[in-house]
């Protein structure tokens, strides 16, 4: 019974390639493999990596490579999930109402790549950047019995820089169509 526990134990500390158990009596020996240790033990500080494709299928470095995107792929949902993008909490029932949110989001984020790696040179964040083109704006103008239109002030030189680097060129005016759009949601009086 002792034993049975004993090896159960080395073989959950995945050791067992090296270390055995055994029984005299009431005694229980460990023997090492010296030479098994040895060749584990150059393994140290490593990481080995399986698979059951051939080397024809795939090669090493072709291997290595896959499981190094895996961090980018954990950073998309990282990104997705919390930030400007939020992925979740999710308030939708129906699943192509699910799968229409989802792909929302995943659009988004490759735009929060392209726009990366288009402000790369400027040593400027994604988020950072959005928040200095968060000053943006547009003033109405009416003359006379006109129809109003917004005008595009002159943008400062860190938001023409984005812009710029971003490939976006502002119109001068935008036509007015007196609809107010709030991109903040506001929270109802009686949730204060």
């Amino acid at each position: 019974m002792a034993v049975r526990k004993v090896a159960e134990r080395i073989a959950r500390l995945k050791l067992s390639g090296w270390l055995s158990v055994a029984a005299d009596g009431r005694r229980l020996f460990l023997a090492e493999d010296s030479p098994a240790l040895a060749e584990a033990s150059k393994l140290d500080g490593c990481y080995c990596l399986t698979t059951d494709l051939t080397p024809a299928q795939a090669s090493q470095e072709t291997i290595h490579e896959r499981y190094k995107d895996l961090a980018q792929v954990e950073r998309a949902f990282r990104t997705s999930k919390t930030g400007h993008l939020e992925l979740r909490p999710i308030h939708v029932r129906l699943e192509r109402r699910t799968r229409g949110h989802a792909l929302v989001v995943m659009l988004a984020y490759r735009l929060v790549l392209e726009l990366a790696r288009r402000w790369r040179e400027l040593d400027m964040t994604v988020e950072e950047g959005l928040q200095t083109l968060s000053t943006l704006c547009a003033v109405e103008v009416q003359l006379g019995k006109s129809p109003a239109v917004n005008e595009i002030p002159q943008p400062r030189a860190s938001v023409r820089k984005l812009l710029s680097a971003a490939g976006v060129s502002l119109p001068a005016v935008l036509p007015h169509k007196g609809v107010c759009v709030s991109t903040k949601k506001k929270l109802s009086s009686r949730r204060k």
